[in-house]
């Protein structure tokens, strides 16, 4: 952590509580006592207890087989040699040119997948196996999931004619029923990731040529949104390629205010952000007057960008440094809700204040994850009380010891109550057969071959989990 950075908000989020202050405690409640009876406390107030306000570490809480499953995915990912030959094996997968190498055809394969890559990143291939893995992650004290439908159809992956109504509708039908169906798994204050280019090679055009949705899916889509609203489940847009993201992005404003101003300082709908590109502050700026002049709270999801390979490289910051500067600096001005120097006002008649917001910090960067926690905590230190609601979410597999540590961060703050908010932390998974998530999969391994240093810190992290377990089973200090 850089020294500018407050140090309240380096202890609440490292976690490194000693044992030391707890000891002291019991020393002196005990000093009329026998030594032998103060022994005796000593060694029941070492022993592991439910009331103990925080783990040892933050990966304590995971099970073994994730640390373990963990450990074998990461080693492979933040190894350039191991990693290419990973991304190959994975893109033969996801589109198959025999039976033997199709997931869906293939038991064998489909068993081995789906108890590795697949168990590590995705939620499930039903109800029943959803819920549990939903009930998992919330069992390790996150606030809830990020739930998304891993259908989708990408730029130039299908040959489908969009003229053809018949099997357009067909295509939308399907994803609204698996929409509906990830709206009913989920659970109430949970999100719901949708992906419009799920609906098929119709939606695809539309978008590519930025045309608002055709009636059908318009009212497909209001669907998923009535059923959110009444189940108290909220909805999130993923950005995706550029050629259809712009597309995206009128759609999701016409559906922010169909749902938004139906709840008064609340978002029910989101949008996605991604920090790498030059256009987002913008952007984002734009959709923020959008709000402010239709009355409604605007949902901002902020990430850092999925698509570095294939998006058109004068669109993106020329230097890493440049899209950490623009997400540290939008984060800052969203959370103060005062335009900055990154994020500034679309509106010269609204140049300071920024309108109502929600705002999720959805990021692996723990830089970044700190200093927005930092901020929260500065503003709960002068006695400020936010009303921009704050969410964190990592991918489920991904940055787990950010997760893990931004949780124990939360609790610490709040047994020194210096904050008066529960954690909103969350898990991003995705559902479906192993054969739709293939794509997803895919494109977790493509995004690694840009942030091998943070998966290597990642698999340092549950080695030294690991180390740490190894050293209480054989009865050494934590």
């Amino acid at each position: 952590m850089k020294a500018a950075t407050p140090r309240p908000s380096v202890r609440a989020l490292s976690g490194k509580r000693s044992s030391y202050g707890a000891a002291r405690f019991v020393s002196r409640t005990s000093n009329a006592r026998s030594s032998i009876t103060a022994d005796t406390n000593s060694l029941l107030h070492q022993s592991p207890s439910p009331k103990k306000p925080l783990t040892a570490s933050p990966l304590a809480k995971l099970p073994l087989s994730s640390v373990l499953r963990s450990l074998l995915i990461l080693s492979v990912s933040s190894s350039s040699i191991l990693l290419k030959p990973c991304i190959y094996t994975l893109s033969v997968l996801a589109h198959p040119k025999t039976a033997l190498l199709d997931v869906a055809k293939n038991p064998l394969l489909n068993l081995l997948v789906k108890h590795t890559l697949y168990k590590q990143f995705n939620a499930g291939e039903n109800k029943l196996e959803v819920q549990r893995s939903i009930n998992a992650i919330k069992e390790l004290g996150y606030r809830g999931v990020l739930l998304g439908y891993a259908r989708e159809v990408l730029v130039g992956e299908s040959n489908a004619d969009p003229r053809d109504e018949k099997a357009s509708r067909q295509e939308i039908q399907t994803w609204l029923d698996g929409t509906l169906q990830t709206v009913d798994m989920a659970q109430e204050g949970d999100f719901v990731a949708l992906k419009f280019t799920g609906m098929g090679v119709q939606a695809l055009e539309y978008l590519q040529n930025q045309a608002m949705p055709s009636p059908f899916m318009d009212e497909a889509i209001k669907q998923i949104c009535d059923l959110a609203i009444s189940r108290n489940v909220r909805l999130l847009v993923d950005a995706e390629e550029q050629a259809v993201q712009p597309g995206i992005e009128e759609w999701a404003t016409k559906y922010q205010k169909y749902c938004n101003s139906r709840t008064p300082g609340r978002a029910i709908f989101y949008n996605t952000y991604q920090a790498y590109l030059c256009s987002t502050p913008a952007t984002l700026a734009k959709h923020l007057e959008i709000s402010r002049k239709e009355g409604y709270t605007l949902g901002v999801k902020l990430v850092r960008g999925a698509y570095l390979k294939t998006e058109p490289r004068h669109l993106i910051w020329a230097e890493k440094e440049q899209t950490d500067e623009c997400y540290d600096g939008v984060v800052e001005a969203l959370l103060t809700r005062k335009y900055n120097h990154m994020l500034t006002s679309a509106s010269a008649e609204h140049s300071a204040d920024l309108p109502p917001v929600n705002v999720i910090v959805a990021t692996h960067n723990r830089e970044s994850v700190r200093k927005a926690h930092a901020l929260r905590l500065e503003q709960a230190k002068r006695g400020e009380t936010s009303d921009v609601e704050l969410s964190y979410a990592q991918l489920q597999g991904m940055a787990d010891e950010i997760s893990c540590e931004l949780l124990q961060g939360f609790q610490a703050a709040e047994s020194e109550k210096k904050v008066s908010e529960s954690p909103n932390v969350y898990k991003l998974l995705t559902w479906g057969s192993v054969k739709e998530c293939m794509g997803f999969l895919l494109r977790r391994a493509v995004e690694n071959t840009e942030a091998v240093g943070r998966t290597k810190q990642s698999q340092e992290a549950m080695f030294s989990e690991l180390k740490r377990r190894a050293r209480v089973a054989f009865g050494r200090k934590n």
